[in-house]
């Protein structure tokens, strides 16, 4: 029996273990009892126990007259009247239902209760059936008095006041780190950044980063050090303070944070800049300092920043009678805590940003942010490592995928665009019913990121379609005639996302330009407009894009790049980005007219060379642009057939560790092999090859 009882003892504990948790009890429930109470006492304080029979005064007048009436009281706030029997008549069988047989023991409620109309003639009639018939009736007039009622609507606003203002701080202080479901409201000052350390292991490491090979280099080294520092310190090394991650968009800076998370084995504290800033005054500033002593707590540790520059832009740029001091008094906080008096170098922060030339120069001296990694767009052997990362997800990819071939059709992608690549391929092989991913449906997918969705349903005149095939006809022919102009892919007068025809092109992924080079592109810009000019001897707007292109062009020569001879070797560029905040031009009236005639005549010499190259080329431009009305879109193929082979020879490939460089003429330049060029053209009217920059849109 005892042996029983212990096994049923162990059993229940055991079926408790086994029983989620209960859910806590929320507060809110309280409030609402209460403003149940009130709202119950309101409506049914003054009922009493009993519930007396309604009547009407007509029934209360015969009542009146046969004597039955011991006593009325009468409310006149409510206009509302009780009836009080005699005992004899509680005895006959008309009030038999009357409500004093439901009163409780002991009480002594009313046995009818009735409403009337206007006072004056409710009392009158009544004192007149009394005198007219000498009953003993007694009347009482009284005034109801609903005491809890009055207090609840006497309180009721300051309730209301109350309850708006703790919901207010309630949802301010919810997000605030160590509140619950509605926070705490002295969280408010408290670091909302996301603690990552052994109980939390981040699955990403530096094997999911592909490229980025000199950044993952010196982040590396960080995590070394954290893990062992004494072979550093052995030899009298310091680590840096911190480390800032810059480049553009999409290039895998918060990627490369997430993989030191994974391959660090000291808590790493993950925030925004963003989370520092509040509408409150000194919140910021006491964030940054909960951030940094919870990682002194558990040091060593990593802090890592997203979007540093939220908090960290110069200080006194922009600034209007003081409308951005808590910005700075954070800025200073964080200044403070990287490198003050009471310095710790066990914490190491790391932060990233796609705009370094706005941080303040306090910020990334060194001391504090002593490294910038540059994460830059990703080059040619860099998107191979990039393609072959984001293909693993796709469960079925056809076997003749050539990944080079694909990163040779994206320069100037980063990583997010390949990753959005990959995927808009898997949609439209599905879109497709395919059994698998293939070739195609890559290019398909480039297509669709960069130019957006074709738009056959487009509806316009002949006459307009005429236009926009000789204008798209010009670019392919000016730039198929230049040696400097990339090379074509596919030209096409199908409408795709704002634009109503298009040129692709597959440039050369350069690191310098020269002058010939830029002229050329601005030359073949203008061939559109320029073949409009010649056919119809009328120009529309359809070159708005290409104006806008070549504009920037021209002006970044004159201004910018020194590439001028009556300006000379002057630039006008600031670095640091002081010029944004000024109200004064860094040069004379005098020199801002030459620049902008300057400006004015190198597009209009590259106007007057692209005429003169399409009008030596008149019946090769008219016979492009009926292939191109018949066809809708042409290939690398179709130009060789009228324009014949271009004669420049490409640049020959260099390959090196940090990527595939070319070298003709002393400049270097990211290239492709001229097979591969023969690959891009494929049959079918539906196919599609890709570029990414110098894209030519003709948009109305």
């Amino acid at each position: 029996m005892i042996e029983n009882k212990n096994k049923q003892k162990k059993n229940t504990k055991g079926e408790q273990n086994n029983n989620p948790k209960k859910p806590k009890f929320n507060s809110y429930w309280i409030y609402i009892g209460v403003i149940l109470l009130f709202i119950g006492i309101q409506f049914f304080g003054n009922s009493g126990f009993g519930s007396a029979k309604e009547t009407t005064p007509s029934e209360f007048y015969s009542f009146l007259k046969n004597g039955d009436v011991r006593e009325v009281v009468v409310y006149k706030n409510e206009r509302v009247a009780e009836v009080f029997l005699n005992e004899s008549a509680k005895e006959k069988t008309t009030h038999k239902d009357s409500g004093s047989e439901q009163v409780l023991p002991g009480s002594s409620g009313p046995d009818y209760t009735f409403e009337f109309g206007s006072m004056e003639n409710f009392e009158n009639k009544l004192n007149d059936t009394i005198d007219d018939y000498e009953l003993n009736t007694g009347v009482k007039y009284d005034t109801r008095q609903n005491f809890w009622g009055d207090i609840f609507i006497s309180l009721l606003p300051f309730i209301v006041i109350i309850g708006i203002w703790i919901f207010i701080m309630r949802r301010m202080s919810g997000g605030s780190g160590g509140g619950g479901p509605g926070g705490q409201l002295f969280n408010i000052g408290k670091s909302k950044a996301k603690v990552f350390d052994a109980n939390e292991h981040v699955k990403v490491s530096f094997k999911d980063v592909a490229g980025l090979e000199g950044a993952k280099e010196e982040v590396q080294e960080i995590v070394d050090f954290l893990k062992k520092p004494d072979k550093y310190t052995n030899l009298g090394g310091k680590i840096p303070r911190g480390a800032i991650l810059v480049g553009p968009p999409g290039t895998g800076k918060t990627l490369l944070a997430k993989a030191v998370a994974g391959e660090a084995e000291v808590p790493f504290f993950s925030l925004s800049g963003s989370d520092f800033v509040e509408m409150f005054v000194g919140v910021g500033a006491s964030r940054v300092r909960d951030l940094f002593k919870k990682a002194k707590e558990k040091s060593p540790a990593i802090i890592f920043i997203d979007e540093i520059d939220a908090i960290g832009r110069a200080r006194g740029k922009g600034n209007m009678s003081g409308s951005n001091d808590e910005r700075e008094n954070t800025l200073n906080s964080l200044l403070m805590e990287m490198d003050g008096f009471d310095s710790n170098t066990n914490v190491i922060v790391m932060a990233a940003t796609n705009r370094a030339d706005v941080l303040d120069k306090a910020l990334v001296r060194a001391g504090r942010f002593d490294r910038q990694i540059s994460v830059d767009l990703p080059d040619l052997n860099e998107r191979k490592e990039i393609f072959q990362v984001h293909l693993k997800p796709l469960k079925k990819v056809s076997k003749e995928l050539d990944i080079e071939f694909l990163a040779k059709q994206t320069p100037g992608f980063s990583g997010a665009d390949i990753a959005n690549a990959c995927n808009e391929a898997a949609l439209v092989a599905a879109r497709n019913n395919r059994q698998a991913v293939g070739k195609q449906d890559f290019l398909d997918a480039v297509d669709r990121i960069i130019g957006g969705l074709e738009k056959r349903s487009k509806i316009m005149t002949e006459e307009e379609k005429k236009a926009i095939a000789f204008h798209e006809s010009g670019h392919a022919a000016v730039s198929w005639l230049l040696e400097h102009a990339a090379p074509l892919v596919k030209v096409t007068i199908v409408p795709r996302g704002q634009s109503l025809g298009a040129a692709w092109y597959l440039p050369e992924e350069r690191y310098i330009v020269r002058t010939e080079q830029m002229l050329d592109e601005m030359c073949a810009a203008l061939g559109g407009r320029a073949a409009e000019k010649i056919t119809f001897n009328k120009i529309s707007t359809g070159a708005l894009s290409d104006l806008e292109k070549v504009t920037k062009q021209a002006r970044a020569m004159v201004s910018v790049y020194g590439l001028n001879e009556k300006l000379g070797n002057l630039t006008f560029y600031d670095s640091s980005g002081q010029q944004d905040y000024g109200f004064t031009k860094p040069y004379s009236e005098k020199t801002s007219e030459l620049i902008d005639e300057e400006i004015s005549n190198i597009i209009e010499e590259q106007y007057q060379r692209a005429l003169r190259i399409l009008e030596e080329n008149k019946d090769k431009l008219e016979e492009l642009a009926n292939m191109l009305l018949e066809r809708e879109v042409i290939f690398k193929d179709d130009m060789e057939q009228i324009f014949g082979k271009r004669p420049w020879k490409k640049s020959k490939v260099v390959t090196g560790k940090k990527g595939t460089m070319a070298k003709t003429n002393g400049k270097l330049v990211d290239s492709i092999d001229n097979d591969d060029e023969e690959d891009v053209k494929d049959d079918g009217e539906s196919n599609s090859t890709e570029e990414q920059e110098n894209e030519k849109n003709s948009t109305n």
